[in-house]
């Protein structure tokens, strides 16, 4: 509630529209990316000298690329849902610890899932927020990404609900990428928001019922974090032009996660470089992994 409050009074207060245009002397070069495959803009703003010739307008940059923030986000996701299905999962009731009994065996596997989940595998969420939202501003079709996230979605739903519920369908949670796709929708509105309405006070009263509906959208079907997921992805959003900034309240959004804050360590050193093109693997490892856990949950 405090974070909601915060991010609206930001909303209002905020003198002007956000633009994502970034000008660089001369020319703007868009790179065609997304949440699992985005450019950077050392790699990809570029000034023409003359025929056939280009400068780059920025050095090689120091850091974590993409692929390695990507790859440090699939690592955290990985030993989360291993703990949640495998270790301790209380909403399956075919799941098993695969702790051996111990003399203090039940606490030796909660204590194994809670190191699992939270100095590791609470990492996950908001980097994929960040992604989401460097995606975004990067792509050039927002029509396109939505519907991708939405197609993964569905795809994913029945591994989710197979690996955390042991069941085909389970409608009180569904999987990560429906908060994700409403992630889009919510800074689609706000870009709307800001490119159609001709007076500050209706862009702000517009994106604040906007992020009302989405929240509410977000709780409604019952999607992974619910609201919560959405508000970082808000101020994530809103903060974009400033990475010290979006860092220090995106921890802040975070903190009712414990250890997610650490995420933004990573975070706040991306270079904005691609790094390896591995878009579609990405978005497949989210439904195997799930099927590939659900399965070695059945041959214990």
């Amino acid at each position: 509630l405090i974070s909601f409050v915060i991010v609206i009074m930001y909303m209002i207060y905020q003198l002007k529209p956000l633009d994502n245009s970034i000008l660089i002397s001369g020319m703007i070069k868009s790179a065609k990316i997304d949440f699992f495959d985005h450019a950077s803009f050392a790699q990809d703003m570029m000034i023409k000298k003359g025929p056939g010739e280009r400068i780059m307008t920025e050095s090689v940059k120091k850091g974590i690329d993409g692929s390695t923030l990507k790859l440090i986000a699939v690592f955290s996701m990985l030993v989360d849902h291993t703990a949640a299905v495998l270790v301790w999962n209380p909403l399956n009731p075919q799941a098993v610890t695969i702790v051996p009994d111990m003399v203090a065996g039940w606490n030796a596997s909660w204590l194994i899932y809670l190191f699992m989940r939270y100095p590791i595998g609470r990492l996950a969420f908001p980097i994929y927020c960040f992604l989401l939202v460097e995606g975004f501003v990067h792509t050039r079709s927002i029509k396109k990404y939505a519907l991708r996230m939405l197609l993964f979605a569905l795809i994913s739903e029945i591994p989710f609900d197979l690996a955390f519920y042991g069941k085909a369908w389970e409608i009180s949670g569904q999987n990560v990428f429906f908060t994700l796709f409403l992630g889009i929708a919510l800074m689609a509105g706000l870009q709307f928001a800001e490119q159609k309405c001709t007076h500050l006070w209706q862009t702000k009263v517009c994106q604040i019922l906007w992020t009302v509906v989405i929240c509410f959208a977000a709780n409604l079907i019952a999607c992974d974090y619910g609201a919560k997921g959405i508000l970082p992805v808000l101020v994530l959003y809103l903060l974009r032009q400033d990475r010290k900034t979006q860092a220090v309240a995106g921890s802040f959004v975070f903190a009712w996660e414990i250890t997610a804050p650490l995420a933004f360590i990573p975070i706040y050193h991306y270079n904005g470089k691609r790094g390896m093109n591995l878009k579609y693997f990405f978005y497949a490892f989210y439904p195997v992994h799930l099927l590939v856990l659900y399965g070695i949950l059945h041959l214990l």
